[in-house]
């Protein structure tokens, strides 16, 4: 990676508040809900969901400001670009990254839609199943991208979520011409197996074209991308792509595809599974750390590992431990 960086990661994303509640199996098939899924939703919806729910915790989340969140906890430096309206949520969504050490430069929208919100629900198996509503997400546009922000970072990571906003691809497109006239890395995550089906011909497209260094997946959203059951298929699918891509499998670790070369990494220990929600972004997270560092991609995942295990033990997306702590504490 390149030396002449302000930044080690810019991300861009859902600016999102997290209502986080237990529910049981039957919750989900009374109110529709897809178990492990992300659902979009409207405001009556949400409002309608949210009176269900149980006693719930609120706190801010979004899978790339979790995954700038996390960066930063790893003593790394992460910016974030994301749209919030000026609300009690987004004043909430605002001090929460920015006390998470995340330079959070986007201005607030002033007029529209509330600050995005995400129900999650989790069910006594740690599964968590997402309901959201996109809110002021949706303004998010072109004019929020800080171009010289963008160039200052050695990575230039987005989440695939941005592709269901209106305006967010033309702020995405605007992002990568920057980033790539800048020299830098440019890192996906694919987000969400729904997603992935709506999606899918223009994600492979940016794949497949060369616009997309590094590649996040898990298992079921990679099977989503390439329309298959079967994991060894879509692993060789994958390793025929010119990129290079992380696929986590939750307790059997993750697959590291490089360019045509397959290898394996394990996860981390864990004491209890409580929550899922942020696994997949705070392993971002550790890869990342470790990849603006030019450290050996089985250290990378190893970090990663470390850091989505301290988020599953307990509620919530975003790390209660520092993890340059416990990355330090780990054999290297």
């Amino acid at each position: 990676m390149t030396a002449d960086a302000t930044f080690d990661v810019v991300g861009i994303g859902n600016a999102i508040v997290d209502v986080i509640a237990r529910a049981e199996d039957d919750f989900l098939v009374a109110h529709g809900l897809h178990k492990g899924g992300m659902t979009l939703i409207d405001e009556t919806k949400s409002s309608a969901l949210y009176e269900a729910m149980g006693s719930a915790t609120i706190m801010s989340g979004g899978s790339a400001a979790n995954t700038m969140a996390g960066l930063a906890s790893l003593g790394g430096r992460a910016a974030f670009i994301g749209k919030v309206r000026d609300d009690d949520a987004g004043h909430a969504f605002r001090h929460d990254i920015q006390a998470a050490g995340v330079h959070f430069p986007t201005p607030p929208a002033t007029e529209g839609a509330t600050t995005a919100r995400c129900l999650v629900l989790v069910t006594p198996d740690g599964e968590r199943t997402m309901s959201t509503y996109l809110g002021a997400c949706v303004a998010l546009g072109p004019e929020d991208v800080d171009k010289d922000l963008i160039e200052k970072a050695r990575i230039f990571y987005f989440e695939g979520y941005l592709w269901d906003p209106p305006r967010a691809k033309e702020a995405f497109r605007l992002a990568a011409k920057a980033a790539r006239s800048g020299g830098r890395k440019i890192a996906l995550t694919l987000s969400d197996s729904f997603c992935v089906d709506r999606y899918r011909d223009e994600f492979l497209d940016l794949i497949r074209s060369g616009m997309v260094d590094i590649l996040f997946a898990n298992e079921s959203e990679l099977h989503a991308l390439y329309q298959t059951a079967d994991f060894d298929t879509a692993i060789k699918a994958l390793s025929r792509e010119k990129t290079l891509a992380f696929v986590t499998r939750s307790a059997d670790g993750c697959a590291i595809v490089n360019h045509g070369a397959v290898q394996t990494a394990p996860a981390a220990p864990i004491d209890k599974l409580v929550d899922t929600t942020g696994a997949g972004d705070l392993f971002a997270a550790g890869v990342l750390f470790g990849l603006a560092r030019d450290l050996p991609l089985k250290r990378c995942a190893a970090i990663g590992a470390i850091a989505a295990a301290e988020v599953i033990q307990h509620y919530g997306a975003r790390p209660e431990t520092a993890l340059s702590d416990l990355i330090a504490q780990a054999p290297a």
